[in-house]
């Protein structure tokens, strides 16, 4: 069975200007092996033309389209990926770090096969209700509407990775619990993890997974752990004394079409001299992932 590899990884800063942080997490992204990277933290990679990010583009030896203000960024494989549609030029309201959104063909599948809508993005730091809009947001790229060969009208797929900047649902066996509020020193950074309940008491912010979800879309380390594989909700982010502890943010989410061929879920650590973020990989089964997009039935508008 042959597979393809997806990565997401929120690299701190684009390497905060040092080429040769930059060089090390290439290496990292290149033992990986990925066929799609869904980037966020692109500062910087659009100085001079655009330099920076065609030398990260000729590392990884990917095709990669970078998104409105550097702010996100996706690489892709061309061996194995067509670029279909760049959506960067598309008004993309509510957004304070606007993602990264491309519809592209997977070879294999053929030229007729359903296309897939990728998005990198990066929610907001400092407000619960902001990333809630940008949750919504997030959402209608799982709604976009395509016109089969056979005539029929579908619904693009979607594969959704990024810095949720808040915590996940509670429910999955194995999954890191909930911040104690009051374990999370930093007064300032407590308000931007949480939110008021109904009952006025602070609680952590788990809405915008929920929203996410609840559009028809599924956590896939969620998934994969609830077929018995725990160490896939692995933290993304190490604890802080300051910040609190363990936390998993960083997710990738599709919809539920693309689960049968979801193969493998892992957390990758890196130092924390390269970034503060763990890269989430997810392992796809390229045959089954081709069957599913050769079945139109299977995403028909209802």
């Amino acid at each position: 069975m042959t597979k393809l590899t997806v990565v997401c990884w929120n690299f701190e800063r684009n390497g905060k200007g040092d080429p040769a942080v930059r060089r090390a997490a290439d290496e990292i992204l290149r033992r990986l092996e990925p066929d799609i990277v869904l980037r966020q933290e692109m500062l910087g990679a659009d100085a001079k033309g655009g330099t920076v990010f065609n030398e990260q583009c000729q590392a990884l030896g990917m095709r990669g389209v970078l998104g409105p203000g550097a702010c996100t960024a996706i690489f892709y494989n061309p061996d194995e990926f067509d670029l279909v549609r760049d959506w960067s030029t598309d008004r993309t309201p509510g957004f304070v770090l606007p993602p990264t959104v491309i519809t592209v063909h997977f070879k294999e599948a053929g030229p007729d096969s359903v296309p897939v809508n990728l998005a990198s993005y990066h929610h907001a730091y400092g407000s619960a209700q902001q990333r809630q809009l940008e949750a919504e947001w997030l959402t209608t790229w799982a709604d976009k509407g395509w016109t089969a060969p056979d005539g029929s009208q579908i619904v693009l797929p979607l594969a959704a990775g990024g810095d949720n900047n808040s915590c996940p649902e509670p429910g999955a066996p194995g999954d890191l619990p909930l911040p104690t509020l009051s374990d999370i020193k930093d007064r300032p950074h407590r308000l931007h993890r949480s939110r008021r309940g109904p009952d006025g008491v602070r609680v952590p912010d788990t809405e915008p997974d929920h929203t996410i979800r609840e559009a028809g879309l599924e956590d896939i380390a969620r998934y994969w752990a609830e077929k018995g594989n725990p160490s896939a909700l692995a933290r993304t982010v190490n604890g802080t004394a300051t910040h609190g502890p363990d936390t998993r943010i960083d997710r990738i989410y599709v919809t539920t079409s693309l689960l049968p061929a979801v193969i493998g879920v892992e957390v990758h650590e890196v130092p924390l001299g390269v970034s503060d973020h763990h890269v989430v990989v997810w392992r796809v089964n390229r045959s089954a992932l081709a069957d599913l997009l050769t079945n139109f039935a299977i995403f028909a508008r209802t």
